[in-house]
C-alpha cells in the first residue's frame, strides 16, 4: 500500500505575510488552493509542530510548516469510442494527431473523453504500463489547446526506448505557432530554465520554484507586421515552454489565454500552436521515422486573412 506524501518548509521573509492556503499550493506540484483547504480543515498541515490555526494564517519568518498529503484514491479510467486520427501503428508505437481541445490524459475535472480514454479503447491490452492506469502508453504531452502528433508505446520495452529518447533530447518535435509582434531576425534560441509561477499555479514561468533548464530554437517563416507564423524545435520538453519562451521575449502566441495578451484580436480561443514534425528512433529496428501532419483548419484560416490582409 501507498503512504501518503510528507513536506517540510521554512518560511523566508519574503514569503511572510502569505495566506498559508495560497504558499502551500505553489509550493506543492499538483495540488490546487481549494485541496490546500480542505487539508487545512481536516488538520493536515502544522504551524511549528501545531495545528494550523485557520486556512487564512498569515505565515510568520521561520514558521516550520509539515503537510501530509494522503494519497489519492485510484482513478478508473474506462476505454471510451473515441475516433482517432492515426498517423502511424505497429505492435510498439502508435502515432496520433491529437485535436485542439483534446486533453491527453485524466486528470481533475477531466476523467472522460481524453486521449487515453480513446487510445484505450482502440489498443485493448496494448498498451505499456509503466505510467500506471492514469497515463497507460503516454510517452510525451501537449497542451489541450494545442493540435498535432504524439507517440505512444504499446508495451513496457518501446516505452523504455522512447523515454531514453526524450531524455537524451534526441526526438524530434517541430511546431507551427502564430505569434504576437515582428521579430527583428530571422531565426533565434530562448535558453532560460522554467519552473512554476510563484503566483498562479496554473501558469510556469522563467526562473519560477524549481525551474529547470529549457531550451527552444525557433525560425521565421511568415510575417504578417504585426503577427509572424514561427516553427518552434524543442531541445527540451518542460511544460508550456514554447508558450513561456515565446511570452518571455515578447512574442506570446497568438489566443493563448494563459501567458498572450488580454486582448485577442484575431477571435482566437486557444494558442495557434500545432506539432507539425515528430521524429524518432524505432524500438525495435532502429530505424530512425519521421511524421508530418499538416496545420489544422481553423490555424489555414487565420493564415489567409492575414495573406489578404497583407497583400490587401
Amino acid at each position: 500500500m501507498e503512504r501518503e506524501e510528507r513536506y517540510q518548509f521554512c518560511i523566508e521573509d519574503e514569503q511572510a505575510g502569505s495566506r498559508i492556503d495560497q504558499l502551500l499550493a505553489s509550493f506543492i506540484a499538483d495540488i490546487s488552493r481549494s485541496f490546500c483547504q480542505k487539508l487545512l480543515e481536516e488538520g493536515g498541515v502544522t504551524v511549528n509542530g501545531a495545528l494550523c490555526p485557520s486556512k487564512k494564517y498569515k505565515v510568520k519568518t521561520g514558521d516550520l510548516i509539515e503537510v501530509i498529503v494522503p494519497q489519492p484514491e485510484e482513478l478508473q479510467v474506462c476505454p471510451e469510442d473515441i475516433p482517432l486520427d492515426i498517423v502511424y501503428e505497429d505492435e510498439d508505437v502508435l502515432v496520433v494527431n491529437k485535436p485542439r481541445g483534446m486533453v491527453v490524459h485524466p486528470a481533475a475535472g477531466n476523467y472522460t473523453g481524453t486521449l487515453v480514454n480513446a487510445v484505450m479503447f482502440h489498443c485493448r491490452d496494448r498498451l505499456s504500463s509503466i505510467n500506471g492506469v492514469i497515463r497507460p502508453g503516454i510517452v510525451h504531452r501537449i497542451d489541450k489547446d494545442t493540435s498535432g502528433l504524439l507517440m505512444i508505446a504499446k508495451n513496457d520495452r518501446a516505452h523504455e526506448c522512447l523515454s531514453a529518447q526524450l531524455a537524451e533530447h534526441s526526438i524530434t518535435r517541430r511546431y507551427q505557432a502564430l505569434v504576437c509582434s515582428n521579430f527583428k531576425t530571422d531565426s533565434g534560441t530562448v535558453c532560460a530554465p522554467i519552473g512554476r509561477d510563484p503566483k498562479n499555479r496554473l501558469r510556469r514561468a522563467v526562473g519560477g520554484i524549481n525551474a529547470k533548464r529549457a531550451v527552444t530554437h525557433y525560425r521565421v517563416e511568415e510575417r504578417f507586421g504585426d503577427y509572424t507564423r514561427i516553427e518552434a524545435v524543442l531541445e527540451t520538453g518542460r511544460t508550456h515552454q514554447i508558450r513561456v519562451h515565446m511570452a518571455y521575449i515578447r512574442h506570446p502566441l497568438v489566443g493563448d489565454p494563459l501567458y498572450g495578451p488580454k486582448k485577442q484580436t484575431l477571435g482566437v480561443e486557444g494558442q495557434l500552436l500545432h506539432a507539425g514534425v515528430l521524429g524518432f528512433v524505432h524500438p525495435s529496428t532502429g530505424e530512425y521515422m519521421e511524421f508530418s501532419c499538416p496545420r489544422p483548419a481553423y490555424f489555414e484560416d487565420i493564415l489567409k486573412k492575414l495573406r489578404e490582409r497583407k497583400n490587401g
